[in-house]
């Protein structure tokens, strides 16, 4: 089994190999069943993620939410080791990078507590644990209570082993296109 650093960089080269076509028709059918979800959870406030290095373009369904009246919010680094915050945001508003490209609200005076936040993944295993980029931000963050619905989301070529760490949090659940585990079902 490789390190988690290794692990990391296959998996990043392998979301960074799929094409512009796959990587569209695999973010229309995650959007579709974040709405399917939604439509289920009804989640007044919904933290959610802007996509980088390659991760799942989920604009159209928080475009979708927001005309529900869906309060969202992007997640803000506050320092190394602290949970994440997350500010109120709507598509369209202004964003800025932070220091690791992330955008992040270019307004951050309000703060919100979602109910529920949509996670990006570089990885996940069948026991619902995310491998992100290292950071550690979410685990801390979901280690908080109380402790909000989670939804991990990414390509089902992201699906490997690797051994949970003490510190690290199940997801309640991890989305893909083709598949979907939730915490009943692991």
């Amino acid at each position: 089994m490789q390190n988690k650093t290794e692990l990391r960089k296959t998996l990043l080269a392998s979301r960074n190999a799929v094409t512009t076509e796959q990587r569209r028709l695999w973010d229309q059918q995650l959007v579709e069943k974040i709405m399917t979800w939604w439509s289920i959870k009804r989640p007044h406030t919904v933290g959610v993620y802007w996509p980088m290095r390659g991760e799942s373009d989920l604009n159209a369904a928080y475009a979708t939410l927001a005309e529900l009246g869906v309060q969202l919010a992007l997640p803000v680094v506050v320092s190394d080791k602290a949970p994440l915050k997350f500010c109120a945001w709507r598509p369209g508003d202004p964003v800025i990078q932070d220091r690791y490209g992330a955008a992040v609200p270019a307004d951050q005076h309000i703060e919100q507590q979602p109910q529920a936040l949509i996670i990006p993944c570089v990885g996940f295993n069948k026991h619902r644990f995310r491998l992100g980029y290292g950071g550690g931000f979410y685990d801390r963050t979901l280690a908080s209570v109380p402790r909000p619905h989670t939804v991990g989301i990414a390509y089902a070529i992201a699906e490997t082993v690797f051994s949970a760490d003490p510190y690290d949090v199940a997801l309640d659940m991890v989305m893909t296109p083709s598949i979907t585990l939730e915490q009943d079902q692991a």
